[in-house]
């Protein structure tokens, strides 16, 4: 009768949602920015069971577990067909042992398990989307026993967002189990205005591409890194804890992008207090790679329990101030050279807006290491495309 009651609101036969939405206060969950891995940036479509069970046994010994990654997610392609009921199946080749056996074995390393679907008919793939089916996979996805859903936004048609969003948020709290919900609409609806109560993450733009500055003229909707950052950064007011900006995955590893570029990537996200969700094959990276996405002190100011994301405070053509409260009243500062040489950049009081008299001990949070006392400015000469990453402890 339950299932029955669950099921009576959707019409699933004409594939549209009839379910009234009554969710009205968050759910409580990612107080701080999500830290994990998906699959889709490296993997695509070629994701199995193997793939993913090898990415929870190196998140879980490669040192990323112990910095704060915990969800590992599947993205698009996992899935089989419905079956006579209308539940989803996983793909009974790439995923033989079943999606509950998957999450059981993350679960097992001391880690959560993330799934994806999508609010249309059906995903970006060709595959089985949730509409009309909310609830239906909602429930399915708790006995299997998901952490964490990405949802998609293909195959919408003239769906409103913030109305199936929201179908969706009440579907996840109605199955009983505490799962992260990450919208992934791409700023289509400017969801950071109506979702804060909605999802925990919203995405701000189309799929990022793994590139500093450069388009891809056959594909306009991936979006190079600097692309990302100018349409995220201006919202910066709507962030918190709960509800966070997302500027999507990280392309740290993935080899598009310089040591320089990909650190810039790596600190420009954590001072947007954005999402830390690896998108490289973190089973087989070199020790750059791991040495950025392991970053103890850069990634202390992503997860800053504050849950203020920073943003731009001064521009001079390709040279940059960023800045990010920290609880307890330090800052976190991030001088930017956008630029193809060396530039010399300062910060001072003004930028900060501490006291002429602040005292304050400076890291360098590359670095590894105190570089001296705050005096009321602090140069640095920054690479090209690189950056200068400060914490000021009071």
């Amino acid at each position: 009768m339950a299932v029955a009651c669950l099921f009576a609101a959707q019409n699933a036969s004409a594939g549209e949602t009839t379910q009234h939405v009554v969710n009205k206060a968050p759910n409580g969950l990612a107080q701080t920015p999500p830290m994990g891995w998906n699959s889709w940036n490296k993997f695509a479509c070629n994701v199995d069971e193997k793939t993913v069970r090898a990415a929870a046994d190196a998140m879980a010994t490669s040192g990323m577990k112990d910095a704060g990654y915990e969800y590992v997610v599947i993205d698009d392609c996992w899935q089989g067909p419905r079956d006579a009921n209308g539940f989803i199946t996983a793909n009974p080749v790439k995923f033989s042992s079943g999606i509950k056996a998957i999450a059981d074995y993350v679960h097992s390393k001391g880690l959560k398990f993330g799934i994806y679907s999508d609010a249309g008919r059906e995903t970006c793939d060709g595959f089985s989307g949730s509409q009309g089916h909310e609830y239906q996979d909602a429930m399915t996805y708790a006995r299997w026993g998901v952490d964490y859903l990405k949802y998609d936004w293909c195959e919408t048609g003239s769906r409103n967002g913030e109305e199936a969003y929201a179908v969706m948020a009440d579907a996840l709290r109605a199955s009983g189990r505490p799962i992260v919900f990450s919208m992934c609409e791409w700023g289509v609806s400017k969801p950071w205005l109506w979702a804060r109560n909605t999802g925990n993450l919203w995405r701000t733009t189309g799929d990022i591409r793994d590139s500093f500055d450069k388009w891809d003229p056959k594909n306009q909707w991936v979006h190079p890194l600097l692309e990302i950052l100018d349409q995220t950064e201006p919202l910066w007011p709507f962030a918190g804890p709960g509800h966070w900006n997302d500027p999507d995955m990280l392309e740290v590893g993935n080899g598009g992008m310089t040591p320089a570029e990909y650190r810039s990537h790596f600190s420009l996200w954590a001072m947007m207090a954005a999402p830390l969700m690896a998108g490289n094959d973190i089973s087989n990276m070199d020790e750059s790679t791991r040495s950025i996405l392991t970053n103890k002190d850069v990634i202390a100011v992503d997860q800053d329990r504050l849950g203020v994301q920073g943003h731009r405070v001064a521009k001079d053509g390709d040279k940059e101030i960023w800045v990010k409260p920290l609880a307890g009243g330090g800052r976190a500062v991030l001088l930017f050279n956008r630029g193809a040489t060396p530039a010399s950049i300062t910060v001072d009081n003004d930028h900060l807006g501490y006291a002429p008299s602040m005292r304050a001990k400076v890291r360098d949070l590359w670095a590894h290491k105190e570089v001296g006392n705050w005096k009321g400015s602090y140069s640095a000469t920054v690479e090209p495309h690189g950056i200068v990453m400060l914490r000021l402890n009071p």
